[in-house]
């Protein structure tokens, strides 16, 4: 996979990011400097109990002009439709997601709904939007999806048991706020998960068709901070330093992927997490080193990078050797981080598996994986290995 002369990207990174401690109390701000006066939060029952929501409404004071607080995991189209007649009703001029990706997810639809109107349905897909959407402010609950920075957006048909895709650079969101304080008392657990989502992201960017050398930088330091920093975040919740750089991780890793794009694992995360409710940052966790161990002829060089990144002892090593190395180190990390290992320990049945490969062979993220996937028997070879 070595780069030749043949390379040509495009390199997109238009998101302002505000980091630093208690800079939620920023939001106005940033709201106003948007040239927005009426803002409508978007967010979801657990943040609204944490007292994280009071912190962003206080900021935004007179701009704020109403709430919607029942996002859920895996929202869904029709959570979307309504939310988005809830904002309109409230005259928004632009949307703050305070949440973790789902909720991210919710408000970048919402965003398109405020401009284009209709349902969003009708706008599933790649580029299919042609002018600038409602602007929206980011602030992350969560440390894993880095949402506030990419075109994506994954939210779920619950009528036909799927998730959708729509991905345009319109729906990018205009500001990520990046408050350490904020995501200072997320669980030991989806801590884990979600810093897995994110270090997924940095691997599948690394080795991905559509590769570059910005995203490589990008990416590589994504995995050298989440490799040093979340099982800090893991044991001690209260260290805001390893908080503010797994934070920067997440957003450098979904810079990174929302540029080369993302691979296999993805394509079956998308599936567990429509068929068997599977948490998007534990189905990633579980599948990434049998993912990377199936493209490993193909991207032996790319893991030995990794391998190196993690600072994995590859001396007197070929590509090949230094990739195992990395392959198995990621395994052990998650172990160590306490993240179940196996798919049958996150309630995945067995006889489930044909129907969340063959859900996985028809998801946009699989065409850019390094080793081409064309069969089901492909996927069920590494879904097997991964129950």
């Amino acid at each position: 996979m070595a780069y030749d002369r043949d390379l040509a990207f495009i390199y997109r990174n238009p998101t302002k990011i505000v980091f630093g401690e208690k800079t939620a109390g920023d939001t106005g701000i940033e709201v106003a400097e948007l040239g927005c006066s009426k803002a409508f939060v978007v967010t979801d029952p657990g943040v609204v109990a944490a007292g994280l929501v009071e912190r962003v409404v206080k900021a935004l004071g007179q701009k704020y002009v109403g709430i919607y607080d029942m996002c859920i995991q895996d929202s869904g189209v029709h959570i979307i439709n309504e939310a988005a007649a809830l904002a309109k009703e409230a005259g928004a001029d632009c949307l703050v997601s305070v949440g973790g990706g789902s909720t991210i997810d919710t408000a970048k639809g919402m965003a398109v709904l405020l401009k284009e109107g209709g349902k969003l349905e009708d706008y599933a897909g790649f580029q299919l939007l042609t002018r600038p959407q409602t602007p929206h402010i980011v602030v992350p609950t969560t440390s894993g999806t880095g949402s506030e920075a990419t075109m994506t957006a994954v939210v779920k048909d619950w009528d036909r048991n799927r998730k959708l895709l729509f991905s345009d650079t319109n729906m990018i969101p205009n500001v990520g706020i990046l408050d350490p304080t904020i995501v200072a008392g997320l669980p030991k657990g989806l801590t884990a998960t979600t810093g897995m989502d994110a270090f997924t992201h940095a691997v599948e960017s690394i080795h991905t068709l559509q590769a570059s050398p910005i995203a490589d930088a990008m990416a590589l330091q994504a995995i050298r901070l989440i490799y040093e920093f979340l099982p800090r975040c893991v044991e001690d919740g209260s260290d805001l330093l390893a908080r503010g750089q797994q934070q920067c991780a997440a957003t450098i890793a979904g810079v990174a992927f929302d540029n080369a794009q993302v691979g296999l694992p993805h394509a079956l995360a998308h599936s567990l997490g429509g068929v068997f409710k599977v948490p998007h940052g534990l189905a990633n966790s579980i599948v990434l080193p049998h993912c990377m161990r199936f493209n490993l002829e193909d991207a032996a060089d790319r893991y030995a990078l990794i391998a190196t990144t993690m600072g994995l002892d590859t001396r007197g090593k070929g590509d090949t050797e230094a990739a195992e190395l990395a392959i198995d180190a990621i395994a052990e990390f998650t172990k160590k981080l306490g993240i179940p290992q196996r798919l049958r320990d996150a309630g995945v049945p067995e006889e489930g598996l044909i129907e969340v490969a063959e859900l996985a062979l028809s998801d946009g993220a699989i065409v850019y994986n390094p080793t081409m996937v064309f069969e089901t028997d492909q996927i069920m070879d590494v879904l097997k290995k991964a129950w």
